[in-house]
């Protein structure tokens, strides 16, 4: 059964029309697409949030001991590089979860004409967990090679791999076909794609720097009535303030939840750039009226 306002992905959108089917998926599904995001990621976000308070509990009591940083820097070293390489591969987690609940979400309601089943986006998720993860890493690595190269190849490339994500989703492709998929389906549109990546991330930034503000106000306000004191290490010990950390958390819930945004305004871009190229959608459609015809 096809629920009333369903949004239908398989059709050619411009730029406005992209951004405005992210929001409105969003209002009409909030419900159903947030309780599913928490239900799966929920439990790996809980850990994040802990390691990200024990991470900064630890920086505070590494940075005031300045004794102990000049007379033994290589475990002042190592404890650091430690707690950050720990919060990359947490965050890697986390971020990957949420990438895999977002498009098999909206790969569910599209398959159910709009009513997305639980269980089916479990199974899907657990069954492709390892495949996503080497896709990520894959993706991560060759960004970063070609950041490595002045920066524009690293556009380039993070601008073609935004698209690998939904077309291992929604055509259930190896990594190797997914990867050289990726560059045929953007083939002629990549300055078109950049800019609908470009307008979102820069929504995304904007709104996530507006929840920034309180705990970066309190910060400074903490920072000022230290200034002057005789230690100056002082200033790290915000680090265990409570109203701080409340604060920080808030605004990292909230940006984790804005990353939804961009994660559904690429699968409109990935089914825009494809019905363009194969026009799936439309055969959908005519092979729809033939079968109600026949029957």
């Amino acid at each position: 059964m096809e629920v009333k306002n369903f949004i239908e992905f398989k059709k050619e959108r411009d730029l406005g029309a992209i951004i405005t089917d992210t929001f409105k998926f969003i209002r009409e599904n909030w419900k159903e697409y947030f309780l599913t995001v928490l239900k799966i990621v929920g439990p790996v976000l809980l850990v994040a949030l802990a390691v990200l308070v024990f991470y900064m509990f630890t920086m505070s009591d590494l940075f005031t001991n300045v004794g102990g940083i000049q007379n033994n820097p290589g475990t002042f070293l190592g404890t650091l590089f430690s707690w950050v390489f720990g919060l990359i591969f947490v965050y890697i987690l986390l971020y990957t979860l949420l990438s895999m609940a977002s498009l098999y979400f909206i790969k569910s309601y599209i398959n159910n004409h709009g009513n997305a089943i639980f269980s089916e986006i479990k199974t899907n998720i657990l069954k492709n967990i390892w495949k996503f993860i080497g896709l990520g890493f894959l993706i991560t690595l060759v960004t970063i090679v070609g950041m490595i190269f002045c920066y524009i190849p690293g556009i380039y490339l993070g601008t073609v791999m935004s698209l690998a994500t939904s077309i291992m989703v929604f055509e259930e492709k190896s990594i190797g076909d997914t990867f050289s998929h990726a560059f045929t389906l953007i083939k002629g549109e990549w300055w078109n794609t950049f800019g609908v990546l470009i307008v979102v991330w820069m929504l995304l930034v904007i709104l996530g720097q507006a929840f920034s503000i309180p705990a970066f106000i309190y910060q400074m306000i903490k920072i000022g009535t230290m200034v002057g004191t005789e230690d100056p290490t002082a200033v790290f010990s915000i680090f265990k303030d409570p109203i701080y950390l409340v604060l920080n958390i808030l605004s990292y819930v909230f940006q984790f939840i804005l990353y939804s945004i961009p994660l559904i305004s690429t699968v409109f871009v990935y089914y825009d750039l494809n019905e363009q190229k194969n026009q799936t959608g439309t055969f959908e459609k005519i092979d729809s009226i033939g079968n109600d015809t026949t029957l």
